[in-house]
This record gives structure tokens, sequence and C-alpha cells, in this order.
């Protein structure tokens, strides 16, 4: 028998007084973002028949809010289906904390484990975001600014104010945001392939599974690739997005001929075993570098995340072959 425990998410009706840094969100996602586990067809339903109100009038879903609004928000019940709590002792919640790069009062720049998810779903009870509003409780936003695949890991970067995640989205929006990534690839990469313009089309399985390939009629995506090292079987390469597609290198990577080491789903299954036998066991894709305009000062940001031991280990057994 399924395990059901009806979750009190708000007891009592509040009144909140939308600030600056709220104003101008869709009151929809602003009662998605307060009341977190509730349903979007409840979220809806209590805005429909006006016991949501704004300034003691009913208000539409679109309603974007201004500052100094006063929102009336209603008590709201809902029924969670296996709720597990987020424990701060899970080894990969904790160490998050020590993954921080950089943080002020507007961002948090991680580098993310490679093996966890940068949000819940598809079966999986937390990512690195609810994991971080879990350690940050006191935290009154904390928004993923773009994202990262689960095996992916390297520089993510997280708001913690809606003015800085709307400054963040311009920016990639504006594409002057540059992020760098270190790929491990099978083969001797060409020299002359510096830049890949393939066309990806993303489906979606029957299981929820996403690939992605490429397709004339999919959307316009582009990398630049520039070569770190050779090595006998394998290349270290540098990918540069410049659009941010789904699987995006992954699939750049493999439509050149060169798949990426221990790609579960573009990957090569000889080179992959060749790779295991040196000690590799995740995907050898990692976000490194990322520089973009500080959303508050404009100052320019870079910052860097290194490789870890195991990877630097790997590419010294690569090096040794040589």
């Amino acid at each position: 028998m399924t395990e059901q425990k009806e979750n009190i998410i708000n007891a009592s009706v509040k009144m909140l007084t939308i600030s600056e840094d709220e104003s101008g969100q869709r009151i929809d996602n602003y009662l998605l973002a307060k009341l977190k586990g509730v349903p979007k067809s409840l979220i809806y339903r209590i805005v429909r028949k006006g016991e949501v109100r704004v300034n003691k009038g009913r208000v539409k879903p679109e309603y974007k809010l201004q500052m100094g609004d006063v929102v009336r928000v209603p008590p709201v019940r809902t029924t969670e289906k296996n709720h597990i709590p987020i424990s701060k002792n899970l080894n990969k919640v904790a160490d998050l904390e020590h993954q921080i790069l950089f943080e002020d009062d507007c961002l948090i720049v991680l580098n993310k484990p490679s093996g966890i998810a940068v949000h819940g779903g598809s079966g999986l009870n937390f990512g690195v975001i609810e994991a971080l509003r879990a350690l940050r409780s006191e935290a009154r936003f904390l928004e993923l600014v773009h994202r990262l695949d689960r095996d992916t890991s390297g520089i993510l970067l997280i708001a913690k104010k809606r003015s800085a995640l709307r400054n963040l989205h311009e920016q990639l929006r504006l594409k002057t945001v540059q992020k760098d990534y270190l790929a491990l690839v099978r083969g001797q990469w060409q020299s002359h392939v510096k830049i890949v313009k393939a066309p990806l089309l993303k489906n979606e399985l029957s299981g929820g599974e996403r690939i992605v390939r490429v397709n004339e009629q999919g959307k316009p995506s582009e990398t630049r690739f520039t070569i770190e090292e050779r090595y006998p079987n394998a290349t270290l390469v540098k990918a540069s997005p410049v659009t941010g597609r789904t699987h995006q290198i992954r699939v750049h990577t493999q439509y050149v001929g060169h798949p990426i080491a221990l790609d579960d789903k573009y990957g090569d299954k000889d080179f992959d075993e060749k790779m295991r036998m040196l000690g590799l066991n995740r995907l050898f894709l990692h976000a490194f570098s990322i520089r973009f305009d500080h959303p508050k000062t404009n100052e320019t940001l870079r910052l860097n995340a290194p490789l870890d031991e195991k990877m630097k280990v790997i590419l010294k057994k690569l090096r040794e072959s040589k």
C-alpha cells in the first residue's frame, strides 16, 4: 500500500508584502516558489476561487506583482506520497557546502560533483537546489541560473535574489556568458575542427529519458573546440558552447566522431572499457571555467573549478602511456 500523509504547507492565512526583488513575477510563479510541494493545479484553483487576493482584490494567475502589493495566501493542505525529507547528514548534501567557489548576497557559484542532479524529479528525491534549500533554510530565495547534466561536474550558478536571476538570464540570452568545459574524447581530434554547428532535436522516450540527435528540424547549436592535450588513443579538448542546448557538447563530440569517455548515452563501448581499465568511473565532462558580469556590481568575474583528483590521475596515466 502506498504510504500517504497530509502535509500542511501553510497552516494559517498569511499576508505577504512584495519586495522590490520579488516584483515583476507572475502571481502563480510566486506562489509555486512560496508553497513548495503544492501542485500547480491546486495553486491555480485557489487563485481562480479568489482565496488568493492581492491588495484585497481577486487577480488572474498571469497577474504581475508590483513592489508593495499585499498578497493574501490562504491555508493550504496537500497529500504527498512517500514524502522523504532531505537529511542534512547525507554525505552528498553536506559535501555541497565544501564545494562553494564563490558566494555573496547575490549568488552562489558551486563546483557541482558528478552524480548529483541539479534538481529533483524523474524518480530522484532531491537535487542540488533542494539540498541547498535544506542547508540554507533561512534563505528567502534560491534558484538555479542554468543547468548541468547529472553526470557532468563543475561550475553551477545559483541566484540568491530574483533580480540577480533576471540579470544572469539576460546575460545568457545575449550570449555574453563564457562557459568552458574539459572533455576527454576518443581518438585524435582533428586540428581543423574548431567549430561544430549542428542543429539539435530533443526527443523524450516513453520512460522520460531524453535523447538528443543532430537533425535538420532541430534548434541551431554551436560549440567551439580547442585541443588541450593529445594522448595515444584520446584527446583532452576544451569545449565552449555558444548556445545552451540539452546534451549539446556530448552530441557534438559524437557527431564529429569523438564521443566523450564514459558517456552512457552517446559514447563508445570499446573506448569506455579502455578508460575504465585506467580507473575512470564517470563521464569525463567538467565545466571548469566561467566568465560573466556580476549582477549587482557589473564587475567581470572569472571563476575556475579544478578537476577532481581522480580525473587528474586519469590524465596522468594517459600522459605516461605516450
